[in-house]
């Protein structure tokens, strides 16, 4: 590491400790980010920085090294709106879900990510401010002060606290349903997901009514297949040819009501609106178009 005072025994001690955060850093740019190639970049670059620095004059490393990897991540997260923001009006490249669009490129970090965090969770941070998800994650999740996320965010901490609380009411959402009603459609359409994963043919048809009608976007389709689909035996063999999008997907709170997110690597591509009834799906629409998914109020789903 160039640039640091000190002889050759002072760079190994700390390279030393930086490797005693690094598990650490990575867990917070990855909870920042969504992605494992970004998270291992942010924290190369602190390490970098580091390297800049007299680190004796370092009084916490800890806090330092998570300081400046979240303001590596809060750098990173304003340069994907602005480029969301140039691509505004444009037209989508076309991803047919059997070339694999949208697969995280290190399908075991991305397992290890979404285990720990949730799909759900994943979907929702990406839909956040750069400087709310920052409060909300170093906060809420890593038990952050706001005094020290405050100087991050470039806001005051009382302000800090409010992004923070923004950020939760969003993640959170506002059911529609009341607590016992929701846990039960919960189940219907976690025994749906599970059906669908597994190829359950009888499982589908028990959670699916006689009459059910499936809708979807143009997008959501391969060229050919009718946007409508009506009667249980016909949508759950249609379920099970596609079948596979079940791995990528989980409940979440779509429109205040229980629905689905279908998210490769934490990335929205695809979500359900369902209508439960009794214990039934009655119908449910795939929604693929990408300003319809911008409007959707999404949010998870408390245990």
């Amino acid at each position: 590491m160039h640039g640091t005072r000190g002889g050759y025994g002072e760079h190994e001690e700390l390279a030393r400790r930086f490797e005693e955060q690094r598990d650490r850093l990575r867990a917070v740019a990855h909870r920042l980010l969504g992605s494992a190639s970004e998270a291992e970049d942010a924290v190369q670059e602190a390490w970098l920085r580091l390297g800049r620095v007299d680190g004796s004059q370092v009084e916490n490393l800890p806090a330092w090294l998570r300081t400046v990897v979240s303001r590596i991540c809060l750098d990173l997260l304003r340069s994907r709106v602005a480029r969301r923001e140039e691509l505004v009006g444009q037209q989508p490249p076309d991803q047919p879900w059997e070339d694999g669009a949208g697969q995280a490129a290190d399908p075991e970090q991305e397992a290890l990510l979404v285990e720990s965090v949730g799909r759900a969770l994943l979907v929702v941070l990406d839909r956040l401010g750069p400087a709310e998800r920052v409060a909300f994650v170093l906060h809420d999740m890593f038990a952050v002060p706001f005094e020290q996320i405050a100087p991050i965010v470039e806001r005051t901490p009382v302000a800090t606290k409010k992004l923070a609380s923004r950020a939760r009411h969003r993640v959170h959402g506002v059911p529609v349903r009341p607590a016992g009603e929701l846990a039960g459609h919960r189940r219907v359409v976690e025994a749906f997901l599970a059906a669908s994963r597994g190829g359950d043919l009888a499982g589908l048809l028990a959670v699916l009514a006689p009459d059910v009608v499936r809708r979807a976007d143009p997008a959501a389709l391969p060229a050919g297949v009718a946007l409508q689909s009506r009667g249980a035996r016909a949508v759950a063999a249609e379920t099970l040819v596609f079948g596979r999008r079940a791995r990528w997907a989980a409940p979440a709170l779509v429109d205040g009501a229980v629905g689905v997110v279908v998210a490769p690597g934490g990335r929205l591509v695809l979500a359900l609106a369902v209508t439960v009834v009794g214990e039934r799906i009655a119908a449910y629409e795939v929604i693929a178009d990408p300003a319809r998914l911008a409007r959707l109020e999404l949010a998870v789903l408390g245990d």
